[in-house]
């Protein structure tokens, strides 16, 4: 395959004086046509000081007019410092040299399908023991223990109904009415808990809009108008809400805080702006707090207001239990994510970091491409930390990703002191950041449990963000609380495997038990046998 040509660099003084030179010289040519490249050289030289000034610019009109491109690159090339070949057991962690799993083939092991309905189907007229009924044939049957699986897939609307028609008897004389009775096991509540739960991880865990889903069944025709659906949501959001509380206080006690936020509309709220005074803060925001206890159950808490996260996560350790250790904190360098005076151990997120390099490398692909390629070995010895026990994942990262950072600290600091790099420009404005919080981002390697990234966080906002970009907006306070008790019990769920519509479910049929001892019922115990002596 053949190298890929360098991209040659310029700047806007080289084409300012190409210019003048071509003016000198364009007697030749026609005026339009003169006029025409003269325009196309001070686009070009536009382009390039955007590119140095405000470099995401570009980046962001290729990303409106493609779409947005993932942040994976491929392996570096062997012409860069800091480059890793594939395939060499040398430098290659065992994890990287596994075959990759082929792409795009959509298909999963029927392990895979945890909520799946198992039936055993056994041979009706064998069994083992039996002689072979081939002809000719004298031997015995015996078990291979290893089934023929088949999972066969139905579809139905996400709202069924059953109408029951009972007949009613009545005395001639007294009146007296005699209905006939419902068939075993069907009661007389008109929402069942599995109608509640469904409706609710539609709206709270799909992103699906009220007004989608109540095209969809009515088209099936089982009508479910909207104020229906929130009706529905908010008995859900009732009988769950002691958990929510319980994990609150969970939480303040938590090992492990990752937390982030982004922006939310209530129309209430944006009612009550224009009586607010100038200083006062306008803004309101959805923080996501994804937390990890000492036993090692995840929680995630959604909360919607005014407060930014850091203000949020400074508000449940103000009730934090005394004698306990001091918790880790992961989140982005801006100065809102602090926890206010609570003391805790800010870990910085490496793949903000990276982030700033990676928008940067088609301006600058040798420097960028180091950069990268260094996190990128962090990375996968990560990858090679599963399973590992916090001390043991802290000694890995000191034997293989201490001396890697350490040489990417020794290069971004040439680069400055060196004036190999501009301070100002995009480039050292990124050197700048990851000096400035290079204690926060090297935590992993003095802090056992400390991660080394904040994609955690991130993945509970793209939750919400979904949520967002279907239904825009919360009417209410009410409303948003509702929103956060539910996505904070299905993100909970998903956090520790288990199946949110049965937890669901199961905690709309149970409401009187959960109002009574919520700590049976919390996602990672509460169908499990140990339940109450966990819960103690």
């Amino acid at each position: 395959m053949a190298k890929e040509k360098e991209i040659v660099q310029t700047n806007p003084t080289e084409i300012e004086a190409l210019i003048e030179r071509f003016k000198q010289s364009a007697h030749n040519l026609k005026k339009e046509d003169a006029e025409l490249i003269e325009k196309l050289l001070r686009t070009l030289a536009s382009l390039v000081r955007l590119l140095e000034r405000k470099n995401l610019s570009i980046k962001r009109l290729r990303s409106m007019l493609f779409g947005p491109r993932t942040e994976k690159g491929k392996e570096a090339d062997g012409n860069n410092q800091g480059e890793e070949k594939a395939g060499d057991p040398e430098t290659t962690p065992p994890a990287a040299q596994k075959q990759e799993r082929r792409p795009g083939h959509g298909r999963n092991k029927a392990g895979a399908y945890s909520g799946a309905k198992i039936v055993k189907c056994q041979n009706g007229e064998l069994k083992a023991g039996d002689r072979c009924r081939e002809e000719g044939c004298w031997g015995r049957l015996y078990d291979l223990n290893d089934p023929v699986v088949l999972v066969q897939f139905v579809g139905q609307v996400p709202i069924t109904a059953t109408t029951y028609e009972r007949e009613v008897l009545r005395c001639a004389l007294c009146q007296r009415r005699y209905p006939a009775s419902l068939p075993e096991g069907v009661t007389e509540e008109r929402y069942t808990p599995s109608a509640d739960a469904t409706i609710a991880l539609m709206k709270y865990g799909g992103g699906q809009p009220w007004y989608r889903q109540a095209r969809l069944q009515e088209s099936c025709g089982i009508p479910l108008p909207e104020s229906v659906q929130w009706e529905r949501c908010e008995a859900m959001a009732d009988a769950g809400h002691p958990v929510y509380l319980l994990l609150k206080r969970i939480c303040r006690d938590g090992e492990v805080f990752c937390s982030d936020d982004t922006g939310v509309k209530i129309l209430d709220w944006e009612k009550a702006k224009k009586e607010l005074k100038e200083k006062d803060r306008k803004g309101t925001q959805t923080s996501v707090i994804i937390v990890e206890t000492f036993g090692g159950d995840k929680i995630a808490l959604y909360l919607s207001g005014r407060k930014h996260a850091g203000e949020n996560l400074g508000g449940l350790l103000e009730e934090r239990s005394a004698g306990l250790p001091v918790p880790i904190q992961m989140s982005d360098a801006l100065a809102r994510n602090r926890s206010g005076d609570q003391e805790t151990v800010w870990a910085k997120c490496l793949a903000h970091a990276r982030r700033k390099f990676y928008e940067l490398k088609e301006i600058f692909p040798v420097e960028c491409k180091f950069v990268l390629n260094m996190i990128g070995k962090v990375y996968r010895f990560e990858a090679e930390t599963k399973g590992m026990t916090a001390q043991e994942r802290l000694e890995y990262h000191r034997q293989h990703s201490g001396p890697v950072m350490e040489q990417l600290r020794q290069w971004l600091e040439n680069q400055i002191e060196e004036a190999q790099v501009e301070p100002n420009s995009a480039l050292g404005e990124a050197i700048g950041y990851t000096r400035r919080h290079w204690d926060g981002l090297t935590k992993f390697l003095s802090v056992p449990k400390a991660p080394i990234d904040n994609n955690a966080a991130e993945r509970g906002v793209k939750r919400f963000v979904l949520f967002r970009k279907n239904s825009l907006f919360f009417k209410n306070e009410h409303g948003a609380a509702v929103g956060n008790v539910l996505m904070s019990l299905i993100e909970s769920c998903r956090l520790n495997g288990v199946n949110p519509w049965d937890y669901l479910v199961h905690l709309r049929r149970n409401g009187s038990e959960v109002r009574k001892h919520p700590e049976l019922h919390l996602p990672w115990n509460y169908a499990k046998s140990e339940a109450e002596p966990r819960a103690a």
